[in-house]
C-alpha cells in the first residue's frame, strides 16, 4: 500500500494491528519510496512482444519491429490484456495461424486484444464482451486506436451462435460457463479457451464432456491453450 507520508503508513500499520483478522500477522516493513518519473518507469517495463515473427503488439511509445507486418497497438490500461502475459500470446498465435471465422464472439474480453487480433486477420463481424464496464471501455478505445470495427458491451451483447468463441479467464470461471459457451459455438465451429494450468487439463475436459471433446493446442510457461469443434 501506498500513502502520502510515514505518519500515515505508521497509522495504518496501527489500525491493521488491531483487527481480529489481522491474529498472527505483521507487518514486515513501512519504507520511503522515492519520487520517480512513474510514467517512464511503467513505459520502460513494456516493449514490443512477438507473438509471431511477423505479429507485434506494440506499445505507442515504440516503433514496430521491421519485420512486423501486423500490428496490434495497445498500451497498458485498466484492462487484462496487454500480450505479456502467456494467456493471451497462445490465444493470438492460434488467431493468427488459422483461417479467419465469422463471426467471432470474444467472451470476458478485457482490453479486447483478442477480438482485435481477429478482426485484425480478417474477421468482419466481432462481439466481445464483459463483465467489467472498464473492460469495454478499453476494447472500445483499443478497437478505434487500431482502425477495426467490433461491437463491445456487457455479456447480453452476445446473443446467438458464432464460428469462433474465444475466452481467455480462468480455469474456475471457464467451468462454470461451459454451457453457456458452447451453446455460443455454432455447428462446425470452434472454442478457443485459456487462462488455464497444465495441471488443470483433466478438469477442464471433464466440465465441457457433455458438450465436447477439449483438447490441449498449445502449452507455454505452464499454462495451456484447449480448443474444441463443436
Amino acid at each position: 500500500a501506498l500513502f502520502a507520508d510515514k505518519a500515515l503508513a505508521e497509522d495504518a500499520a496501527r489500525l491493521l494491528a488491531a483487527q481480529d483478522f489481522f491474529a498472527g500477522c505483521q507487518v514486515l516493513g513501512i519504507a520511503v519510496v522515492e519520487d520517480q518519473d512513474w510514467v517512464r518507469l511503467t513505459q520502460s517495463q513494456f516493449a514490443p512482444v512477438e507473438i509471431t515473427p511477423e505479429f507485434w503488439i506494440v506499445p505507442t511509445w515504440h516503433e514496430p519491429p521491421a519485420q512486423a507486418r501486423q500490428v496490434i497497438r495497445l498500451d497498458p490500461g485498466l484492462a487484462f490484456g496487454t500480450g505479456t502475459h502467456p494467456t493471451t500470446r497462445m490465444c493470438l498465435r492460434w488467431i493468427a495461424s488459422h483461417p479467419a471465422a465469422e463471426p467471432v464472439l470474444d467472451y470476458g474480453c478485457g482490453s479486447g486484444i483478442l477480438a482485435i487480433g481477429a478482426a485484425k486477420f480478417g474477421a468482419k463481424t466481432v462481439v466481445a464482451v464483459d463483465i467489467d464496464e472498464a473492460a469495454v471501455q478499453s476494447t472500445l478505445l483499443n478497437a478505434e486506436a487500431n482502425g477495426v470495427a467490433l461491437t463491445a458491451g456487457l455479456p447480453d451483447k452476445a446473443v446467438g451462435t458464432y464460428s469462433l468463441v474465444l475466452a481467455n479467464i480462468l480455469a474456475t470461471p471457464l467451468k462454470v460457463l461451459a454451457p453457456l459457451l458452447c451453446a455460443h459455438v455454432q455447428a462446425g465451429g470452434q472454442l478457443v479457451l485459456a487462462g488455464i494450468l497444465a495441471r488443470q487439463a483433466d478438469e477442464l475436459k471433464a466440465a465441457y464432456a457433455p458438450y465436447c471433446v477439449l483438447s490441449v493446442a498449445d502449452e507455454e510457461d505452464g499454462w495451456i491453450l484447449m480448443t474444441a469443434t463443436l
